[in-house]
């Protein structure tokens, strides 16, 4: 149930295993490089394995600040007929829009332009304040798929900045798993897709980035503290439901299924809230 997860690790074989002995979520404290270093030195063999096809919940718990960048890929950014911007466009997702990988995600009422966002999520491992994009992935703890949901009238035509349409409930599915910064050669070269109802939407990759990883990272920083716990959605590429001719938007019943390499597969049915 939500609210009643428990903290796990997938063995080299696959298999779940059972974290809750050693840690009481993956959050700020675990995420520190001490944490992980914890972690690291298990032998997963040693803990319970999780039998059955339990539910799973977002991959970080109590999530600081869950902020996000807008037309960060070239060819999203085409698509859309906007302009590259000059530095990064960010906004935030209200924390509450957090679900797990495979929840249903829900149309808020009213909604006719729910939209779907395959992205790169960075999960912030080491405070960061005014650091440069050289230290940024130092202060990566590690990577997950983000699926930033969006309602594109809420976004843009309900006055105001762009939070309304990003914070529904279930808006943030995180998941299915945290893969830490170690297994990630280049966050700059993951391929990304989405499909709704078996087709092909989005296909991508984050080599077509506007700004990378690091600039990002170094960017937030010089406005913000990040901590530890945090996670930055860092957009999306083209294949969204508002760049189709004609525009394609969610309804009930509609499934999702998407992914960045190496990252897992997180799959959602469309509900009515």
């Amino acid at each position: 149930m939500p609210g009643e997860e428990r903290p796990g690790l997938i063995d080299e074989a696959g298999a779940l295993r059972d974290l809750s002995s050693h840690v009481g979520t993956i959050d700020s404290k675990a995420l520190r490089p001490e944490g992980l270093a914890a972690l690291r030195a298990l032998d997963p063999l040693s803990l319970p394995e999780v039998r059955g096809n339990p539910r799973l919940g977002p991959c970080v718990g109590n999530v600081g600040k869950l902020l996000a960048i807008g037309l960060n890929y070239s060819d999203h950014a085409a698509e859309t007929g906007m302009a590259l911007p000059e530095e990064p466009i960010v906004f935030s997702k209200a924390t509450s829009c957090i679900s797990g990988p495979n929840d249903p995600v829900q149309i808020p009422r009213g909604s006719q332009k729910a939209d779907w966002e395959v992205e790169l999520g960075v999960v912030i491992g080491m405070t960061a304040k005014y650091i440069s994009p050289a230290q940024a992935l130092a202060h990566v703890a590690g990577y997950c798929v983000v699926n930033d949901v969006s309602e594109r009238d809420f976004q843009t035509a309900r006055s105001g900045q762009w939070i309304k349409g990003k914070s529904h409930d279930t808006f943030g599915p995180l998941g299915p798993w945290l893969v830490t910064a170690d297994e990630v050669s280049d966050p700059q070269d993951l391929d990304m897709w989405l499909d709704v109802n078996g087709t092909r939407m989005q296909t991508g990759s984050t080599a077509t980035m506007h700004f990378s990883v690091a600039e990002i990272i170094a960017h937030l920083s010089q406005f913000m503290t990040l901590h530890p716990g945090d996670v930055i959605a860092t957009g999306t590429p083209p294949g969204v439901g508002m760049g189709q001719k004609p525009p394609v938007f969610l309804r009930e019943g509609d499934v999702m299924e998407l992914s960045v390499e190496g990252l897992g597969v997180q799959q959602q049915t469309v509900v009515q809230a």
